[in-house]
């Protein structure tokens, strides 16, 4: 979305946008902003929310600021790599609490009761799920926190995916309003579309984990851009309408994804996601690290091999947000076509 889009969304934004005052923001991020974006939740106010420039500052802050070499970490898996590698320079043990890739990369929860350790600290979960698109259903979300606050541990949620469910009944409740055990992460990109904006938040009722967060942040980021707190302020206040626009590209590109996929069923596994603009489908018959140089060298479709995540089952992550998805499509139904035929 250009920025001239953006201010369009109210009369006198432009104007105020040219007269904002080009000096430091609030550490903490601008009232308003916080404001703003305490209303996605249900329990929180703008005193239990801290904004980072983009999330991956929070992840780094977050991670470094509450775990130490006598604390023992568990993280959902897959997942974005930030979230194990910066848990596994700062924890002294991290386990993997790995998603069924036979069973639509669905959580055991009773593989994480096992992975459970007295020197547990805290259990990173990421859902909407990147790379898989998986939700977690509203039970196992229910029984994920109730199991981490009878032990005393500290939940972090990765939702920079959520509120892009594709049936907004299955949204599940945010981590933060589940109890002072969890925080949420938030960010202007993925569902809002505005991931030039770099503005990233977490949200929590845990008034110790934000205050040493709101420590680690001064030798951070200290503070974000006027330009783009402004800017993010005026997105989540009609964040409906941004909301409505990004869905609504998404799931025209699934469809394209569905499409395509029933057409190459011989040489794919699907796995419909739920949320989200990514997937991670299989790859049949070959190996998916020369599959994706191949397409991209021959027919300009760049994938990323599910090796980067360390999957050991031949996927691959798609991402289906932009607004050229049917060209890449055909791009790539083109390729495959030709390379079918070849002897």
């Amino acid at each position: 979305m250009p920025v001239g889009e953006l201010l369009a969304l109210e009369p006198d934004a432009t104007e105020q946008f040219l007269n904002l005052r080009m000096g430091y923001t609030e550490s903490a991020g601008h009232p308003d902003l916080r404001k703003t974006i305490a209303g996605i939740y249900q329990t929180v106010d703008a005193d239990d929310v801290l904004v980072f420039a983009g999330a991956q500052e929070a992840i780094t802050l977050f991670l470094q600021g509450m775990l130490g070499p006598d604390d023992h970490a568990i993280v959902h898996w897959p997942c974005y790599q930030s979230l194990y590698a910066v848990a596994a320079a700062s924890a002294g043990a991290v386990d993997r609490w790995k998603a069924d890739a036979d069973n639509g990369w669905s959580l055991d929860l009773d593989a994480l009761v096992a992975l459970i350790r007295p020197t547990t600290r805290l259990i990173i979960i990421n859902t909407p799920h990147n790379p898989t698109g998986y939700l977690m259903p509203a039970a196992d979300w229910l029984e994920l926190h109730r199991i981490a606050a009878a032990r005393g541990i500290l939940v972090f949620c990765d939702e920079v995916y959520r509120e892009s469910e594709y049936d907004p009944c299955d949204r599940l409740t945010a981590g933060c309003d589940m109890g002072d055990h969890a925080f949420s992460l938030g960010v202007m990109s993925k569902t809002y579309g505005l991931a030039g904006l770099r503005i990233g938040w977490v949200a929590t009722k845990n008034r110790d984990g934000l205050n040493r967060l709101r420590s680690m942040k001064d030798y951070g980021s200290i503070c974000c851009s006027a330009p783009a707190e402004f800017l993010a302020d005026l997105g989540l206040r009609h964040r409906q309408h941004l909301i409505a626009r990004n869905v609504g590209i998404i799931q025209e590109n699934l469809e394209l994804l569905d499409n395509f996929f029933a057409e190459f069923s011989p040489r794919f596994q699907w796995h419909r996601p739920r949320a989200g603009a990514i997937a991670f489908p299989g790859l049949n018959g070959r190996d998916v690290e020369e599959f994706c140089d191949e397409v991209l060298q021959a027919a300009g479709v760049l994938f990323a091999p599910g090796t980067l995540f360390e999957d050991e089952r031949n996927h691959f992550r798609i991402g289906f947000g932009r607004c050229s998805m049917a060209e890449g499509i055909e791009s790539l139904r083109q390729y495959l076509r030709q390379s079918h035929r070849k002897p």
